[in-house]
């Protein structure tokens, strides 16, 4: 999973770029999958364990373990005050370092579209629960609902591109139901969240959604200065502020669970 941990290799900057918007959506996921207190958590792809924070607080959890690709990641991870429990380190979700049946409750939170080879990790995170156990993820949708949505559309506009995920088709309802089921999976069920976040003023929206985080902020900080002015003025004509100067707006994320027979 070498696409993910080249792309998020600075913890603090990326809980800049993506914390708001993780917690928002990481709550819905938590209510929908509903798991009762005392289980044994796996959280693959923590990233700087935003996520693995709301298990702890709010799902009572026997044990947490956590794993991602980029180191940086799950240092900054430990680093949390509340995660000092839980077991981090760095690993590949397409070669889990668990034996059969060990987890209770295995999730990954926006971390699929990332991955090559999608299948395998599931049948992975299929692998590693227990008989009963659910099986869950959550991905912003590509392209429309991502956080980053109203710059990719400026990009568009101007005929940018930045490279595209490993899988982003694995964002979509119709690819999430199927891997689920694909991997043995027992009754599936999908869902989608929507969420809503404000920014003070268009310079706060600019300076947190372009840093050099993902291939669209590479894309962008690699521009001339010109055609990078292009693209600001071009997004700012996409969010139209509000009368306090706020920027506001949505974006959606799938999700699919599923429990092993």
């Amino acid at each position: 999973m070498s696409n993910a941990s080249e792309m998020f290799n600075d913890g603090q900057a990326y809980e800049k770029l993506m914390g708001r918007w993780s917690r928002m959506v990481g709550d819905q996921f938590i209510r929908w999958i509903d798991v009762p207190a005392g289980k044994n958590w796996l959280d693959v792809g923590c990233g700087t364990g935003a996520f693995t924070e709301e298990i702890i607080a709010k799902c009572q959890p026997a044990s947490v373990s956590g794993l991602d690709p980029s180191p940086a990641q799950i240092e900054f991870a430990k680093a949390r005050a509340n995660l000092g429990a839980v077991n981090l380190q760095v690993a590949d979700a397409q070669s889990l370092p668990f034996a059969d049946a060990s987890f209770d409750v295995g999730v990954m939170a926006l971390v699929i579209a990332f991955i090559p080879d999608t299948e395998k990790a599931v049948a992975e995170l299929a692998r590693v629960v227990r008989e009963g156990a659910l099986v869950a993820t959550y991905m912003w949708e590509f392209p429309g609902g991502v956080p980053l949505t109203p710059i990719r559309r400026a990009a568009d506009k101007l005929g940018l591109k930045g490279t595209d995920l490993p899988n982003m088709e694995a964002s979509t309802i119709p690819v999430m139901k199927n891997l689920w089921q694909n991997a043995g999976l027992t009754n599936v069920e999908t869902n989608t969240f929507h969420m809503e976040v404000n920014y003070k003023d268009f310079e706060d929206f600019w300076q947190v959604s372009t840093q050099p985080l993902n291939p669209l902020g590479k894309m962008i900080q690699a521009l001339p200065a010109e055609l990078k002015a292009k693209l600001k003025e071009e997004t700012h004509a996409q969010l139209p502020a509000q009368p306090d100067g706020r920027i506001v707006y949505g974006c959606f994320a799938n999700a699919v669970k599923g429990f092993k027979a």
